[in-house]
């Protein structure tokens, strides 16, 4: 059928400048999602100056531990909102109809974060955790549609690469909140004169945000080329089934890919489905989501997705958040610092972590991902973060907490970064754009998002509280005693173990396959189903009449673009 030879010379094209272009404009999301997660935590140094009042022995206002919360938590439920309703979305209408929206979201959140309507604490908090929320949707509602846009553009060579390549945009993200902030802080400290720690200035109001406004423009600049690129082939052939303009979408924008021995009997195709008689009652074939036919297919694959995410963000929320136990100990106490130098200092930090292990461990996800294999990179990552937190928990009480400025409990922490972003960060976003049919894909992969960002707000929340120390005169102000760093730190090497056997009892391998081929439930030993469709969407373009150019190619021949593959 024409649609096999379309979906193999796609997974057949070479790499092309639009391959490029494309990662550029869907990993936008992921910059705004890690600028704004990072640009927190200094926008609430700044809002703890303005809007709480100085403690004693001249502690300068600190945003309660409760409002930090609340303020990162809301987030990250909106981005499990978001993951589901334009997971959903995109396999209903298109992925490319939703996309412009949910970067529209995002801008528009990023914005009304920045103005938070008025000036007053509770209604500055209260429309700040608002707009949030909507952030949240529009970030978690990009997962899903970017992952599985790039996935279903890239042949099948180096299609991890390029999808980790667009996940990878979270860490110039991180380098993008760090600078801007830095570059604020460093701008209104010097136009207000370097004011004395307990005196701020009216002028910080505005500082924080402008740093959160700032976060729109990238996303805002590449909104034209989002409503500019057009559907995915695969949605277009196997769900629209719509070959003719599957094969016209994808001729515009990659070249040298031979169609054109197809184009006459796309048309004629074409023009008998239109003409077929409406089915009214579904085809036998056919099965929905979480029915039994589709647990039994695709519900392993699920769990192992969903489980795998949950269980990383974890620690890795918590270890990005861990962050303010280490830099406390490299920069000068709140009080000794004005506003603007504290949230300097915070940012200043978060870019040496972001340059020293985060971006690297992105570049090298981006070049071992097609060599070494997704299950591969995923269990080492899991297996190096739980030895890096074992190795920060077993001596922490008696060593760590008194020496948190050597360079070996730096390294230890960054190494913990570079593994998780090597490996388990990276590719529970790229599996589950790879698993399933095409019009379940954008639905499950937002499934396994949702379920990674209950496991952030676990981590971010409930390890953050958790973490505190047991004694009542060494926990922070505003928490109350939890377990301890060293015991928090231990069942975070834990879950990562745990993460390392779910990977190695369930998730498959999809490296070197197309998308076709790994959503099969055979993974490859059925060639009529796994080298051009799932099984229903074959089944039920045989069921359609044929062309006379397809009846009389209808015998089983080699197809000449991919020697193995079979055209029916």
């Amino acid at each position: 059928m024409p649609e096999i030879r379309v979906l193999t010379a796609l997974d057949q094209a070479r790499t092309q400048y639009y391959h490029f272009k494309a990662i550029v404009i869907a990993g936008m999301g992921l910059f705004t999602d890690s600028y704004d997660l990072f640009c927190i935590a200094p926008v609430m140094k700044l809002i703890g100056r303005v809007y709480y009042a100085a403690g004693e022995d001249d502690q300068p206002g600190v945003t309660p531990p409760a409002v930090v919360s609340a303020t990162v938590g809301v987030a990250l439920l909106g981005a499990v909102v978001g993951n589901l309703v334009f997971g959903a979305l995109g396999d209903r209408v298109g992925r490319r109809r939703v996309y412009g929206t949910c970067l529209l979201l995002m801008v528009c959140s990023s914005v009304g974060s920045g103005f938070s309507v008025c000036r007053t604490r509770r209604c500055v908090l209260a429309s700040l955790c608002f707009f949030r929320f909507f952030l949240g949707v529009g970030i978690g509602g990009d997962y899903p549609l970017s992952a599985t846009i790039m996935s279903e553009f890239a042949n099948k060579r180096t299609r991890g690469a390029f999808i980790a390549a667009v996940f990878s945009m979270q860490g110039f993200g991180i380098l993008a909140s760090s600078g801007v902030t830095m570059a604020v802080a460093a701008s209104f400290d010097r136009f207000t004169g370097h004011r004395s720690p307990q005196d701020t200035p009216e002028c910080t109001d505005l500082a924080w945000r402008i740093i959160l406004m700032i976060g729109a423009v990238p996303a805002a600049l590449t909104f034209y080329w989002r409503m500019a690129m057009p559907e995915t082939a695969r949605f277009t052939a196997l769900v629209e089934h719509d070959v003719v303009k599957a094969t016209n979408d994808i001729g515009r924008v990659l070249a040298d890919l031979d169609l054109s021995a197809t184009a006459e009997e796309d048309k004629e195709a074409a023009s008998l489905r239109r003409t077929a008689p409406f089915r009214s009652s579904p085809s036998p074939h056919t099965h929905d989501l979480f029915s039994r036919r589709f647990l039994r297919r695709h519900g392993k694959d699920l769990f192992a997705c969903a489980s795998a995410w949950f269980l990383l963000d974890i620690p890795y929320y918590s270890s990005t958040l861990f962050q303010s136990q280490v830099y406390r100990q490299w920069f000068p106490a709140a009080r000794r610092v004005n506003a603007f130098q504290e949230a300097f200092n915070v940012a200043k930090f978060q870019a040496i972590i972001a340059v020293a292990s985060t971006i690297p461990g992105y570049f090298a996800a981006v070049l071992l991902i097609d060599r070494v294999g997704r299950r591969r990179l995923q269990m080492a990552g899991f297996l190096l973060m739980a030895v890096f937190l074992f190795a920060l928990a077993g001596p922490y009480d008696r060593y760590w907490r008194g020496h948190a400025t050597d360079a070996s409990y730096m390294v230890l922490y960054a190494l913990t970064f570079f593994f998780a972003n090597l490996g388990p960060n990276t590719i529970t976003f790229i599996v589950p754009a790879e698993l399933f049919p095409a019009r379940f894909r954008s639905t499950c992969h937002g499934i396994s998002g949702a379920a990674g960002k209950l496991g952030a707000v676990v981590g971010a929340i409930g390890f953050l509280w958790a973490s505190q120390e047991r004694d009542r005169t060494h926990v922070q102000a505003g928490y109350r005693p939890g377990i301890g760093m060293m015991y928090a730190l231990i069942i975070l090497g834990g879950i990562c173990l745990l993460g390392l056997a779910v990977t190695y009892l369930f998730t498959p391998e999809t490296m070197g396959r197309s998308l076709e081929e790994n959503e099969s439930s055979e993974r490859g030993q059925n060639l009529a189903v796994g080298n051009g469709y799932g099984e229903q969407e074959f089944r039920e373009l045989e069921e359609l009449p044929k062309s006379p150019a397809s009846i009389v190619s209808s015998h089983v021949s080699t197809s000449p673009i991919n020697p193995h593959r079979f055209s029916v």
